[in-house]
């Protein structure tokens, strides 16, 4: 054949190439017209112990993303006194519950003040992000830090387990999220250990840009808002 009698075949082929990318397009514009959904998966911080369901993490996120111009669902899945074990143990049940495009992944507060052994919580947490990456779901982890009561060791082991997870797993790591709040009776209830209204919106500033870059990573695009 010469290059001219091959030359109808190329024309098909770039106007079947055209329509195909047009088609994925027009699916993916589709499919991001439906909100992101987010779940908060984590322990009272994420369920928000001692404060009006208004005022939790979810909620607060949820007012958060939609003031910067995103449409999105924040699932509440937060379970006061939850372990990185027992986050585990329901992880499966609270997937099924229906599609999930990001996790924020709030666990191990409880693991470190009741003491469990940092090799468990890292394993926990391995699987519980390598679940979630396995069933396409993004994960954002926040990272807890254990205090020195423990001794030196137990705080070094137990620290590294979130860069560590992060770093194989390559997911975005939000900074010990209670930086700032833990210790300020202003940011508090009266329990001294949760974060009030105010403590919550501190730490929603501190996770929020990390959702939306992964926002943007799965094409979630920011809505357009009349000035």
């Amino acid at each position: 054949m010469t290059p001219a009698s091959l030359s109808p075949y190329y024309a098909f082929r770039r106007r079947f190439q055209a329509v195909v990318l047009a088609m994925a397009t027009l699916f993916s514009a589709s499919a991001r017209a439906e909100p992101a959904r987010i779940l908060a998966f984590g322990d009272s911080l994420t369920a928000g112990a001692g404060i009006a369901a208004e005022d939790s993490l979810p909620a607060q996120l949820k007012q958060r993303l939609a003031a910067d111009g995103y449409d999105v669902e924040v699932i509440q899945a937060g379970v006061s006194g939850d372990t990185t074990t027992t986050g585990l143990a329901r992880l499966d049940y609270t997937l099924s519950a229906g599609p999930v495009d990001i996790a924020l992944v709030e666990l191990g507060a409880n693991d470190m003040l009741n003491g469990h052994d940092p090799k468990v919580t890292r394993a926990n947490l391995d699987q519980i992000l390598g679940t979630l990456k396995q069933k396409g779901v993004r994960p954002v982890l926040t990272a807890m830090v254990s205090s020195t009561n423990r001794g030196q060791a137990y705080k070094k082991d137990f620290d590294s387990i979130y860069t560590d997870l992060a770093a194989k797993y390559q997911v975005p790591l939000v900074p010990f999220i209670l930086e700032g709040v833990w210790g300020s009776p202003a940011l508090l209830i009266s329990d001294g250990v949760h974060p009030n209204a105010a403590g919550v919106a501190k730490i929603v500033k501190k996770i929020a840009p990390y959702v939306e870059k992964t926002l943007a990573s799965m094409g979630a695009r920011k809505t357009s808002r009349a000035q």
